[in-house]
């Protein structure tokens, strides 16, 4: 499986596991499903909610390291 980075799309990472939904709950990204939030980056979204894209990515990696 390929490591997610800053310039993974949204949509990719929950078609990976949809469980990755949650991380971007925690950070205020309550839109999943609009087009616009999806078809952005980790680090766009991050960018957008004051939040650490790579603490963010970090959790994700380590939550789908053994999907």
């Amino acid at each position: 499986m390929a490591e997610i980075t800053k310039d993974t799309i949204i949509m990719d990472v929950l078609k990976i596991d949809q469980g990755t939904a949650a991380f971007f709950y925690e950070i205020g990204m309550h839109c999943l499903g609009c087009p616009s939030a999806s078809g952005e980056t980790i680090e766009e979204a991050c960018a957008v909610h004051g939040v650490d894209a790579d603490e963010l990515i970090e959790k994700i990696n380590d939550f789908i390291k053994d999907k």
